[in-house]
């Protein structure tokens, strides 16, 4: 049986909290912070713990928009690929602080990278 990403990174518990860390180091990174002004940061953790838990292989349960449509209004607003890539290095660090091993993180970024054109309307 193979075991997935989600399995492998600890499951629900495990988004669940890489999920806060994550909005925390977001909101303080001046290259992408701006695009969260006015966002409902809970209504925000929630989706992404959901979109998170299915991109991994665990049960989806996910309900928003999809990335081409749930971004295009950041992307008239300047949303570029430095953008995404901040995004994703802040994901790395967060797991790499809750003790994820380079493989897994590495595994996270390839899943990240398969939506950056849908996140960019491209």
């Amino acid at each position: 049986m193979t075991v997935s990403l989600f399995e492998k990174l600890g499951g629900e518990a495990a988004v669940n909290a890489a999920v806060d860390i994550f909005y925390r180091k977001v909101l303080a990174d001046d290259r992408i912070a701006r695009f969260f002004e006015g966002v409902d940061m809970d209504a925000q953790a929630s989706k992404q713990k959901a979109f998170l838990t299915m991109a991994f292989g665990g049960p989806n349960n996910y309900s928003g928009k999809d990335m081409r449509d749930g971004h295009a209004h950041l992307v008239k607003d300047g949303l570029n690929d430095s953008h995404f890539d901040a995004v994703v290095e802040n994901l790395g660090a967060t797991l790499k602080e809750l003790g994820v091993s380079d493989d897994l993180i590495g595994e996270v970024a390839a899943t990240a990278e398969t939506t950056r054109n849908d996140v960019l309307g491209k």
